[in-house]
């Protein structure tokens, strides 16, 4: 352990601590000794997308056996974090793009959306990172995306919708302006 990280885990036992006190738990039971630590790991794990490049993720590309038909990896489930509330909201995203002479691996789309889903998050934004790095790294003539998620901040709290579920998508390119392609996207993720 660095000295960083014995800073954050002193700075979020205190944290801790005091969360407990105002909510009139012990702060010394058993079962919360080892909070702080748990926590910091958690949280390493919960925002790792931090520590990666989105665009790089998307650098293993071919060109032989490229088409310009439509590929779609369609119900990529996730997890995030609301910036709001930093309570999660999962869900499944599915992601279209029309490839310009260079095929991504389609594994590389499932990854683009986990680093994007593993930071501070909210829906919207999600979604459009997603198409814009898509189209700003493979430069296809086209891509979609959607996303539906269940908020927890929205389920637990506030107005306590359980079953509320969140749809966004971002359309880009031949997406956005033919209708045509887009009906058959959605045509295509709703099977």
């Amino acid at each position: 352990m660095c000295q960083n990280d014995t800073d954050m885990e002193k700075i979020t036992s205190q944290y801790l601590y005091s969360l407990f006190r105002h909510i009139n738990e012990n702060p010394n039971r058993e079962g919360l000794s080892n909070s702080a630590k748990r926590i910091l790991e958690l949280n390493s794990f919960l925002y790792k997308g931090y520590e990666r490049n989105p665009s790089e993720v998307l650098d293993s590309v071919f060109s032989d056996g490229a088409c310009d038909e439509m590929v779609i990896v369609k119900n990529i489930e996730f997890y995030s974090m609301c910036e709001h509330h930093l309570l999660p909201f999962f869900g499944e995203i599915s992601v279209g793009y029309i490839p310009d002479k260079r095929l991504v691996g389609i594994s590389n789309i499932a990854e683009l959306v986990e680093i994007f889903a593993r930071r501070l998050q909210i829906q919207e934004n999600l979604t459009t990172q997603i198409a814009d790095t898509i189209m700003q790294t493979l430069n296809p003539k086209g891509t979609m995306v959607v996303c539906e998620a269940l908020h927890l901040c929205m389920a637990m709290r506030g107005v306590q919708k359980q079953k509320a579920r969140v749809v966004t998508s971002a359309v880009r390119g031949l997406f956005k302006r033919d209708s045509r392609t887009r009906a058959e996207f959605m045509q295509l993720i709703s099977s």
